[in-house]
């Protein structure tokens, strides 16, 4: 049964849990796992900022940062805030900020401070009077998404770089913060070929309490952040299946720079059977290229959504998911669109027999690619990989040095992760 529910609605996360082990908590000198050598800051320039919508200020969340004509890049937090490091031998003139609803904003990096640059972008409004031609029915626009993968998405392979980061939170208290600079071989879309992830460097902060009675672990890791990549592996979620199983509404049409893209909601027609998604599909009106996707597991099945979570359990807990929620973005750059960023959020109840109250804890996983080639891309040796039955956070060690990621891009932490991360550090110096 279990297998089958795996194979239906696509493996996105999977946790361990365990009795705590009651040990102070574990940090170690860090490391880069053999691969890079960290760079002198002479060597490239950091500026730091916000995003923020023109008219009113909000942060804009999840943005594209990119270096015009390069493909160094990152993304804002969710506070709007973001870093980025852009080498001195770069000849770029500006970087572009994109987000969907908005126009493109294209700034000159020699007016950039090193730090509190507020970056305004102008909403993107979509003409009343504006005509789109439209394949019929709104389940025609999905087929022709899958018709157009080929065309749409890279057919030759790609050495990324990217930056992965996953917590672990008990109410509002983090218990474990983990993140690393990752490399991917990106394989080509409709291969058979599966992509392939390595630690280039990697660091961690644990805080397990002696009160704590539940150790939760993330099976993996940025292994598992891949398979957010709908359209490399359509068995999760956008597939030919999907025209028989679920039902789908045009609801609007939104611009991103001078672009337009339909919004596209979709529903399981049937709640019997396995778990099955819920979200939004943005999708690009000239290419029909699947832009970004947002979407929910349907949790009104408990029992079967926490056979898709969970790996183990100690017995005499009830473990139920309450939320799941994913999101995941590509970026169009000369014609072809390519896996940007990608998002995971669940939460869980756990009730105890014999005890009053329940434990609440929640876990999320976020992944930004900030450099991509394609030139000279081999695959990874089988030793260097990491794999999806591995527990990133038991692969990388702790952290103590401020600026550790050197000259490799990264999501600037919002300010709930800044004060974990300077907990740990004070931890470690004790």
């Amino acid at each position: 049964m279990k297998n089958m529910l795996i194979k239906t609605s696509g493996l996105i996360l999977l946790f361990w849990i365990v009795s705590a082990t009651w040990a102070n908590p574990l940090f170690a000198s860090s490391t880069n796992n053999g691969y890079g050598v960290e760079a002198d800051s002479a060597q490239y320039h950091t500026y730091r900022g916000k995003v923020v919508d023109k008219l009113n200020n909000s942060p804009l969340v999840y943005a594209d940062i990119t270096v015009e004509g390069e493909n160094t890049s990152t993304v804002s937090n969710n506070q709007g805030n973001f870093v980025i490091k852009i080498s001195k031998k770069s000849k770029a003139k500006a970087i572009i900020i994109s987000h969907l609803g908005y126009k493109n904003l294209v700034f000159p990096i020699s007016q950039l401070k090193p730090r509190h640059n507020l970056l305004r972008v102008e909403p993107a409004a979509v003409a009343l009077n504006q005509v789109y031609v439209r394949p019929g029915p709104t389940e025609q626009i999905i087929k022709k998404v899958l018709e157009n993968i080929k065309a749409n998405y890279p057919q030759k392979p790609n050495q990324m770089t990217g930056f992965y980061r996953e917590f672990i939170k008990k109410r509002n208290n983090y218990v474990s913060l983990s993140e690393a600079i990752v490399g991917i071989y990106k394989a080509p879309y409709k291969s058979l070929l599966n992509d392939q992830v390595r630690i280039i460097k990697g660091r961690k902060g644990n805080n397990v309490k002696r009160m704590d009675t539940l150790l939760f672990k993330l099976q993996g890791g940025p292994a598992t952040g891949l398979l957010l990549d709908i359209v490399k592996n359509p068995y999760v979620l956008l597939n030919s299946d999907m025209l028989l199983k679920y039902k789908f509404n045009l609801i609007n049409e939104i611009k991103k720079n001078n672009r337009i893209y339909y919004v596209i909601q979709f529903e399981p027609i049937s709640k019997i059977g396995v778990p099955r998604y819920s979200g939004k599909y943005y999708i690009d009106v000239r290419t029909y290229a699947l832009a970004s996707a947002d979407f929910y597991l349907k949790l009104d099945q408990p029992e079967a959504a926490a056979q898709l979570f969970i790996k183990k359990k100690p017995s005499g807990a009830k473990v139920t998911p309450t939320s799941a929620h994913y999101f995941v973005n590509y970026h169009e750059q000369n014609g072809k669109w390519y896996f940007n960023y990608a998002k995971g959020e669940v939460a869980f109840k756990i009730k105890w027999k014999k005890r009053l109250f329940s434990s609440v804890y929640s876990t999320s996983f976020e992944m930004a690619i900030t450099d991509r080639k394609d030139q000279n891309v081999v695959r990874f040796k089988p030793s260097e990989r990491f794999k999806q039955r591995q527990i990133f956070s038991e692969t990388v060690q702790a952290f103590s040095k401020q600026d550790y990621w050197g000259k490799y891009n990264y999501i600037e932490p919002n300010q709930s992760i800044e004060r974990a991360l300077r907990k740990f550090r004070r931890i470690l110096k004790k």
